[in-house]
């Protein structure tokens, strides 16, 4: 970055940032990006990605400059996100920085799909465009942590949610969990779950509490999918979670063989759900495998997966090792006895635990939402 343009970029591509997350709970399974055009230090025009299929945010400001009258030949382009240089649902937004006239390009992060990946970089500068890269890079990776995620790693983003007691407890001996937290926190889980791609849970939550899963508390025009762990099938074709929404992807994943999963499934499958074979785990003969299991949902585009699970899937993801953030909401309540977060081991030393790196702890209602990410 050069001093001419150094108090002017760290500014606007902030104002960028602001518009990808605009945009957090409407784009899956695309990125989350922001754009906004300046000339002399002055905005000219801004937008930020519309839903799939829909036009990306460079297209969105380019269109809003036209429509204002606003020549836009000189101007740079901050966008939280290198621009796309291929033909998907819609054209390269490459093609259209270059036919504006747009001098420059401030792009945060390197888009990281092989498709693109430095490509619409090097497509703009043999136009003659000069580029930067990297300006505020782990702001806008935090945006789309979920699309990096299932690139760079070949699966989703998983985050672990969870309501527990002061003293780590998740429900009682006899099952009884409604409710440890509040309505606040209740209802500030809906926003984790509207900016995923998916919510994951296991048959033994489903058959338990038979909840809906879906976003209710946020205004969204997407319900996430929803992924059952259910390695034998035996999710009932009445549960709730099955039915509301027909447009919401339900994803059912087993260990059955093909015969058997034709006859235990034929009701699922009439009802639209997905039904999704996997090997069974190495170690645990007749469960999903769920290395596999993460591994297949990046290939089906979810990139940011939530979960809302039960103790035995939980510690299954921890001590799988696929648990990457933890969202706990604690409320100020003592149980005693009860069903741990995820009891996974046991261990023989301390230093075998899960270490966690705080992010943040902020109080909803009368509880406390506490984030943090696992140490590796």
């Amino acid at each position: 970055m050069s001093e001419a343009h150094r108090d002017v970029d760290a500014p606007m591509m902030r104002r960028a940032l602001a518009l990808a997350a605009s945009a957090l709970y409407r784009t899956s399974p695309n990125p989350r990006v922001g754009c906004v055009l300046v000339r002399d230090g002055r905005v000219l025009a801004q937008g930020a990605t519309e839903p799939a299929g829909g036009r990306h945010a460079e297209i969105v400001a380019l269109q809003q400059a036209r429509q204002r009258g606003i020549d836009v030949r000189g101007a740079t382009a901050y966008v939280t996100l290198e621009p796309c240089s291929h033909h998907g649902r819609t054209p390269p937004c490459t093609d259209a920085l270059i036919a504006a006239g747009i001098a420059r390009v401030v792009a945060a992060a390197r888009d990281p799909n092989p498709l693109v990946d430095g490509g619409g970089l090097a497509r703009l500068r043999s136009a003659g465009i000069a580029c930067d890269c990297g300006l505020l890079e782990n702001a806008a990776r935090e945006i789309n942590l979920g699309f990096f995620s299932r690139f760079e790693r070949g699966r989703p983003w998983l985050r672990l949610k969870a309501a527990a007691s002061l003293d780590g407890i998740t429900a009682l001996p006899n099952g009884a969990s409604q409710w440890i937290t509040g309505a606040a926190a209740r209802a500030d889980t809906h926003h984790w779950r509207a900016r995923a791609c998916a919510v994951l849970t296991g048959i033994g939550t489903v058959r338990d509490d038979d909840p809906t899963l879906n976003v209710r508390h946020v205004s969204t025009t997407r319900q996430p999918a929803c992924v059952i762990v259910d390695s034998r099938l035996e999710l009932a074709p009445q549960a709730r979670v099955l039915h509301g929404d027909t447009t919401r992807r339900v994803i059912v994943a087993h260990a059955l063989d093909a015969a058997q999963a034709a006859q235990r499934g034929a009701a699922l499958r009439e009802l639209g759900v997905e039904l999704l074979a996997l090997p069974p785990a190495p170690d645990k003969p007749g469960k999903v495998d769920l290395h596999a299991l993460l591994r297949r949902l990046a290939q089906m585009h979810i990139g940011e997966l939530h979960a809302e699970a039960g103790a035995r899937l939980n510690a299954s993801l921890l001590g799988a090792g696929l648990v990457d953030e933890l969202l706990l909401y604690q409320a100020p309540l003592l149980l005693g006895q009860g069903a741990g977060i995820g009891p996974f081991g046991p261990l023989q030393q301390v230093d075998q635990g899960l270490r966690l790196q705080h992010v943040e702890v902020e109080p909803i209602g009368a509880d406390f939402r506490w984030r943090a990410r696992l140490a590796a």
